[in-house]
């Protein structure tokens, strides 16, 4: 298994717009076969090291994450929303 992070500052950081970045991330559920787990949520202590959105996900394969990353529905919706709406984005990939 790989396990994707990503984390998301948003230039916005209304509550409308983190629950909308939320609810794009979650919108890729039972749209990308690879997808074995899909996770998101807000970050509730709002520290000044904090992120505004986290994003989990599991594939059974270094392969699969990569199939996910350019996805028509992955790399033409939500990637340009994200990058659209954040300030920073930061991820971690590691095998699980």
């Amino acid at each position: 298994m790989v396990t994707h992070i990503v984390f998301f500052k948003l230039a916005d950081p209304s509550p409308a717009n983190i629950v909308a970045v939320r609810d794009k991330l979650l919108s890729m559920e039972g749209k990308i076969a690879e997808l074995r787990h899909l996770e998101a949520g807000i970050d509730v202590i709002r520290s000044e090291r904090s992120y505004d959105v986290a994003l989990i996900t599991t594939f059974d394969s270094l392969a699969d994450l990569q199939t996910y990353q350019v996805h028509p529905y992955h790399a033409g919706e939500v990637v340009p929303f994200m990058k659209a709406n954040c300030s920073s984005i930061v991820a971690v990939d590691y095998e699980s």
